[in-house]
């Protein structure tokens, strides 16, 4: 049998209308939360790969160092990403998640998936748990979602139909009105 992760989460930090970033498609400061960033950093630091597109890295000092996937429909299966010697461009439609772990030399550990909309629903059937930061009171008309299907739907309405189900909410940062709520499978 080929290796898979253990487990597959998703990371996102939304605002009230579902959106990942805004019409220009940049993440605002509004989503920019140092509380949600320690967050996020740290569940990383557990992951064994990340997966995400080609916009949607997390950046930063630690990024070099995290081995990844990235999400791209210009090759046919796995490459390896230039430049990146810890990171393999992947299609989905042309390579299993089992062979683009392999490639990656994995077996087992947490594969984190990270943006933007495409991989984010991706993995909507998958994901073991998604880890969904809300900033409250921030709207973006005309933005980009974090699922695709938004809207109509809203982030709860599309994990709820694909098995997920919240834990007590917990916020993170009272003064940005900054709320998680894991969904688990």
């Amino acid at each position: 049998a080929m290796a898979l992760p253990d487990r597959i989460e998703g990371l996102a930090i939304v605002s009230d209308d579902g959106m990942i970033a805004d019409d220009r498609a940049i993440q605002p400061d509004a989503l920019k939360l140092p509380a949600d960033q320690r967050y996020f950093r740290s569940t990383l630091d557990q992951a064994a790969a990340l997966v995400h597109g080609k916009h949607s890295g997390e950046g930063g000092p630690d990024a070099a160092h995290r081995t990844r996937l990235i999400l791209t429909r210009r090759i046919a299966g796995l490459a390896p990403a230039p430049g990146e010697p810890r990171a393999m461009l992947w299609n989905p439609e042309g390579a299993t998640l089992a062979e683009a772990w392999d490639a990656l030399g994995l077996s087992g550990g947490l594969l984190a998936v990270i943006g933007g909309t495409g991989p984010f629903g991706l993995f909507l059937p998958q994901y073991d748990a998604f880890h969904l930061s809300r900033a409250e009171g921030v709207r973006l008309p005309g933005g980009v979602p974090v699922f695709p299907g938004i809207p109509p739907a809203s982030p709860e309405d599309l994990m709820a139909r694909h098995g997920l189900k919240p834990s007590p909410a917990e916020v993170l940062d009272p003064a940005a009105r900054l709320v998680l709520t894991i969904w688990r499978r």
